[in-house]
């Protein structure tokens, strides 16, 4: 057990079903640990209500949005976006994840297949990861030719200003880990598969 020195309101934040429920969840018990789990709570509680107000926006107004999540194996984007998701209105939102082209899809632009997922009007898409792949994952896996990635390159600027005057609002976060972090987490989603949703909490 840690030793801490607890204020008034640590002890309130413990002594709430939330707090209680941090506390027990680990086999070491964590004061710290506990207040920023009731703490995270709370700040996604209000930020998900702020999310609402902005899906009720881009409904009313007939908006297109595109969110794209990039970043680091394990870095968390997949848990990010279900947990900013869950309280939204899911008919107007979708949540793309797409797998490895297919032969015929290596064929097409490569942008093809992401235009195809691009909203509607009212509607919200969040891509865990993105075309970006061509930039960051690809190449490092061999997965393209060097001209491949140049000719994306040389394009994604334009592409990107194309979707802007289009009328489709653009939103890009990258979520980013050190390398100490990234191989704990590989090594407990290793040991749990379950793991991969606690990773992404507090």
């Amino acid at each position: 057990m840690e030793n801490k020195n607890l204020t008034q309101e640590d002890v309130k934040k413990l002594n709430s079903k939330k707090g209680l429920m941090a506390l027990l969840r680990k086999d070491v018990l964590s004061y710290s640990r506990a207040i920023r789990y009731v703490d995270y709570g709370k700040q996604l509680k209000k930020l998900q209500i702020e999310l609402i107000k902005l899906q009720t926006d881009v409904i009313e107004k007939g908006e297109r949005v595109i969110v794209i999540f990039e970043g680091r194996d394990a870095a968390g984007k997949g848990g990010a976006i279900r947990r900013i998701t869950e309280k939204m209105n899911p008919r107007h939102l979708r949540i793309v994840a797409l797998p490895k082209p297919t032969e015929d899809q290596k064929t097409q632009w490569y942008f093809q297949r992401y235009v195809e997922e691009f909203p509607m009007a009212g509607q919200i898409v969040f891509f865990d990861r993105s075309w970006y792949n061509r930039a960051v994952v690809e190449p490092v896996n061999g997965f393209c030719t060097e001209k491949e990635y140049q000719i994306f390159m040389n394009q994604v600027n334009d592409f990107e200003r194309m979707i802007l005057e289009s009328g489709i609002r653009l939103v890009k976060i990258y979520m980013s880990i050190s390398k100490r972090e990234q191989a704990k987490r590989f090594e407990e989603i290793k040991k749990d598969p379950l793991k991969t949703m606690e990773n992404d909490r507090c």
